[in-house]
């Protein structure tokens, strides 16, 4: 059987655009999926780096968590990053025709513990949690505050003695704010319609594609 170009002449390479027209904009439209997840992944990135999601500048760490960090070897005073594993952990995922963007279930810190846990933690805040003080945790809330000097002694040193610490997480949003900064149907629309359009571009009218999203 002649191909579709020797059957139709002239008409070959147009008539076989046509054909193709519907799998080359169902495969536009998953990558350009893909590339709107994957740029909500740049931008929550972005915000943790910054110290500033959507917009949204963090709460300084306290003096308090700064110094248990110096004691235990971290340098850094950025909330959030400590390691990186939360950062790191922030990954998009097709699911289907859906893609997914943030922490999966599965992802685990170089510690073992389940991301998701301490993602949830930080993007909404906990409630005072009670923990109790063991030996080594004792040695190590002192060494904190003797590194930590006169503006922890404004504070006053844990009780050991007590038995208990509370602690309360702030909410330090770091996945909501960039969404709705930049999740906007309207906003998010005009950059899927032109990423769809880029990705067709050659491969048919883009009539043809706008009358398709």
């Amino acid at each position: 059987m002649p191909g579709i170009g020797a059957l139709f002449g002239a008409w070959g390479p147009t008539l076989k655009t046509l054909a193709n027209a519907r799998s080359d904009l169902a495969n536009a439209k998953r990558v350009a999926l893909r590339q709107e997840a994957e740029f909500f992944r740049k931008k929550i990135v972005e915000g943790l780096r910054e110290q500033s999601p959507g917009g949204r500048a963090f709460k300084p760490l306290s003096e308090t968590t700064i110094a248990m960090r110096r004691a235990l070897g971290f340098k850094g005073t950025k909330a959030l990053i400590k390691r990186g594993d939360l950062r790191n952990s922030i990954t998009v995922q097709e699911a289907g025709d859906m893609v997914f963007v943030g922490v999966a279930r599965q992802a685990k810190n170089s510690a073992g513990e389940a991301v998701i846990d301490i993602a949830k933690l930080n993007e909404y805040g906990s409630k005072p949690i009670v923990i109790k003080i063991t030996p080594r945790m004792a040695a190590l809330l002192h060494m904190a505050f003797r590194k930590a000097g006169g503006a922890m002694n404004r504070m006053g040193p844990p009780r050991p003695s007590t038995g208990v610490i509370v602690v309360q997480i702030p909410a330090r949003p770091f996945m909501g704010p960039v969404f709705e900064q930049h999740g906007g149907s309207a906003e998010a629309q005009k950059r899927y319609a032109e990423r769809v359009a880029k990705l067709m571009k050659g491969k048919g009218p883009w009539q043809t594609v706008k009358e398709a999203l």
